[in-house]
């Protein structure tokens, strides 16, 4: 399998990983790209249902998921027209995987500000390492040189 192949994939698989775990004092919840999980009762809203329904009123920083999930897409969606097309600028894909890590960065400290409830943006590692492994070398020579 080819480097942009396996590249493509990573960034796919951070679809199936939580991206922040919240626990709202004794109430865990997983948040990830397709939707969110919480436990006791057990309960699965995808993001679509989420910014349809139930965003009226609710505070600033929890619309930093779906923001990020439409950034994460158009992420899938530069890497995949790599793979298929050879057209990507690397570092617009990288910097897409960024601002999503930011949005959950985001999402996160809006979370530490509520008394009793703890976030931790478990996807900020996975996408950095993502960006990391597959694209600091490009980004590196995309810097213009230190004198």
């Amino acid at each position: 399998m080819d480097a942009p192949r396996r590249r493509l994939l990573a960034i796919l698989a951070l679809f199936v990983v939580p991206w922040t775990f919240v626990d709202t004092g004794g109430q865990p919840t997983l948040v990830f790209p397709f939707g969110f999980v919480t436990f006791g009762p057990l309960v699965v809203e995808d993001v679509v249902s989420y910014v349809t329904v139930d965003t009226f009123g609710l505070p600033q920083f929890l619309l930093a998921w779906p923001v990020g999930v439409g950034v994460y897409l158009l992420a899938v969606a530069s890497a995949l027209s790599g793979v298929l097309l050879g057209r990507e600028d690397r570092r617009v894909t990288a910097l897409l995987l960024v601002l999503v890590a930011l949005t959950q960065v985001r999402m996160s400290l809006g979370f530490a500000q509520r008394f009793g409830t703890v976030a931790v943006p478990i996807g900020v590692v996975l996408i950095l390492a993502v960006v990391w492994w597959y694209d600091w070398p490009t980004l590196r020579n995309a810097l213009p040189a230190s004198r």
